[in-house]
This record gives structure tokens, sequence and C-alpha cells, in this order.
């Protein structure tokens, strides 16, 4: 490994890093897993033509964060392909993945989805390595609970957004509302938002973005972009520069693509009172530290976004039942979780003098060092360190 790889590991993990590859097929994919201590490795396994090692790393450390700040008992992790979800030998790519991987898989690691990836490919996971056990985001017709299709992600960060709303005295109700990112996650937020009464006046895809002041046509858009995909906004109407999302006055503002979209230049310039991180890893510690500064609540990405981990949490337990998840029952708790660890989380932020990120920091991390005591997994003079930390 170079030494770039090597500076990931600090006293939180990773526990294991497997960089997989297979001559036939071209296959080259990676698996993090970053802590285990409260539980079996679980996060979404993604697929992009620009993936690293760094950034799956990155993101099976927002896991660990995520599980333990819902307080469900998995752990930290995180697969990438490296590769383009369109590829024609999509299949056989997958395929020899899961095939490499199946000494973790579903022992340390279960699958999921993230980018690139859909309900298809978990079909595929479960099919090649022979069990239920193996992804999460299953279609229906195999006794999954389909992730993207109930917009269960989008819907939490909704239920987030109008928690925030409400702990800092503002109205959700008729509020002006910004998507960077329109897909799964930016399309079911925008319909629950709507539905809680507040006005999406934008949106933006790869594709670029469309504004309107007085509000856009949710449903229409929804339906433009299952036909055109990104190109769901060149068919709405007028289009601007995919970052336009980002700078339009709005009130609340929610970054719902890729990491690291809200530097330091958007954080002193939005005009919004309110973000909520729908995208794993959008802002910067120093563009948080703007925003606080600037009197802006942010609700983190491992808060607003958990509802997708929510759902999995359920899917897995019922992997090996006969009988199927019910929806309602998780909206209904996907919207009780979140909310409650939106107000805990903006509490002890203002209590505290600290950004809403590190009080979140702070909940996650304390309960994960529990465990890691309590497995004895922390040597003492580790402990103290981390202590410190904490």
């Amino acid at each position: 490994m170079t030494d770039s790889t090597f500076a990931l590991f600090d006293l939180w993990g990773p526990e294991k890093i497997v960089v997989v590859s297979d001559r036939r097929t071209g296959m080259r994919g990676v698996l993090v897993i970053d802590n285990t201590a409260r539980g079996t490795g679980k996060g979404g396994t993604r697929m992009s033509p620009s993936l690293t090692v760094q950034e799956v790393a990155r993101l099976a450390r927002t896991m660990t964060w995520k599980w333990a700040a819902v307080d469900l008992f998995h752990g930290g992790a995180k697969a990438g392909v490296l590769g383009d979800p369109a590829d024609p030998n999509k299949e056989a790519i997958l395929r020899a993945f899961a095939r490499t991987l199946s000494n973790e898989v579903p022992s340390e690691y279960v699958f999921g989805l993230d980018m690139g990836l859909t309900e298809e490919d978990a079909a595929i996971f479960l099919d090649e390595l022979g069990d239920r056990g193996a992804s999460t985001g299953l279609p229906r017709a195999l006794g999954g609970l389909p992730y993207d299709q109930l917009g269960v992600t989008g819907y939490g960060v909704a239920e987030a957004a109008e928690a925030a709303a409400q702990n800092r005295g503002i109205s959700l109700q008729g509020a002006r509302v910004s998507i960077q990112g329109f897909g799964a996650v930016g399309q079911a937020a925008a319909t629950r938002l709507s539905e809680l009464g507040a006005v999406v006046v934008a949106v933006s895809t790869a594709g670029g973005a469309v504004h309107d002041p007085n509000g856009l046509d949710i449903p229409k858009l929804v339906d433009l972009r299952a036909a055109t995909g990104d190109a769901c906004v060149r068919h709405y109407g007028a289009v601007l520069p995919a970052d336009a999302a980002l700078h339009v006055d709005a009130d609340v503002l929610i970054p719902a693509a890729r990491e690291d979209t809200i530097d330091d230049v958007v954080a002193a310039s939005t005009n919004a009172k309110l973000i909520v991180e729908g995208a794993n890893l959008p802002t910067s510690p120093t563009s948080r530290r703007i925003l606080h500064q600037r009197g802006i609540t942010v609700v983190p990405d491992f808060i607003a976004n958990a509802g997708g981990i929510v759902a999995a949490a359920h899917s897995m337990a019922a992997r090996y039942s006969p009988f199927v998840v019910d929806p309602e029952d998780i909206f209904t708790m996907i919207s009780a979780k979140l909310r409650a660890n939106t107000a805990a989380v903006l509490d002890e932020s203002r209590r505290a003098g600290l950004t809403p990120h590190e009080a979140a920091y702070g909940l996650a991390e304390q309960r994960v060092l529990e465990a890691m005591k309590l497995r004895r997994q922390v040597p003492r003079t580790a402990t103290e360190t981390i202590d410190v930390l904490v």
C-alpha cells in the first residue's frame, strides 16, 4: 500500500482494507471495513469511474458515525468498484467483485446500494453468493425493501429538515428550498418537503439546474427524471449551470449530490438559514466553521441522511424471515429517529458552543468508544488518547 493509504489508519480504524481485481473482467474494487465494535460492517456499495481507496475509506468512517448516531448495532464499512455503471459488462464485473469478497460477505460486510448500483445489482450479489444476507436493497420480488423506489433516505432528509427548522424557530411552511442533486435522495426529499408545505425553488443534476422563485413543479420533474435521467432539467425549462442550486436565493439548502460541494466560497456567500446534508461529506471543516460563525445551522450528513440505514437495519433483521417488512413501519421509525437525533444534536451544539458536526461526532464517538472498551479493543494508552479526542 502507498503511504497515503497508511495515513488513513488511526485509533478508530480502518480494521481492514481489501483491494481486489479480476483479470477476465477487468474488475477492480475495494472494501473498507472501518470499525465493527458495534456490529457487522454495513455500508453502501458504489460504482464510479473515478473511485479511489481514500474516497471509500472516508465514506466507511462516515458509516461508523452514522450507525452509532442512530444507535443501531452495525459497524462502519463501504465498498466500491472502479468503473462506469453504464458498462455493458456490468453484471460480469459485479459478479467478479462479489466472488472475490466471498470471504468477507456476509460474515464481515453486507453489500448495499450507493451511486451507480440498483436493486437489480443487489439481486446479482445475492445470486452470485447464494445468500439472502449478502445484500440489502433487494427488489420487492426477492423479499427486499426497495430503498430508491420508496425514497427512504430523501424522506429522512426532509424529516430532519423540518425538525431543524422547528428547533431554530424557522417555519417550513412556505420556506424556499434549493436541492443540489436530483437523484433518488433529492427527488424523495423534494416530494416530502412539498408535502410539508415548503416551496422547492431550484434543483440540479449533472445536466444543469432549473430555478423558479415561485416554486417548481416537482411531480413533473420526477416524471421527467424517470424518462430522461439527468436531462430532466433541460426538458423542464431554462437551464442554469449545475452549481447554480448552491447560489440561488433560498431559506433551506440541501446538498444531495457528491462529496465536497460546499466549499468556503459557498459557505461565505449563501443566504440559506439552514443547510441539511443529504449527501455524504458535502462540507469541509473550514466551511462548517464559516457557516457556524455566520449563524447558519447545518444538519450533519450522518444525522440527516440516515433514513436509508434505518431501513437497511430492518431489512437485515428480517432477511431470513418469510415475512416482508412493512414500509409504513419503516417511515414511522425513520421520522422518529431522525427528528429526535436532529433536535438532540442542535441542542447540544447550542449548549456547548460547538458546530453541529462537532456535537454529532461527540455523540457517535462516545458510543463507539464505549463498545471498543467493552470488547477490549483499546489499549490503555490509546484509551487515554481517545478520551482527549472526545
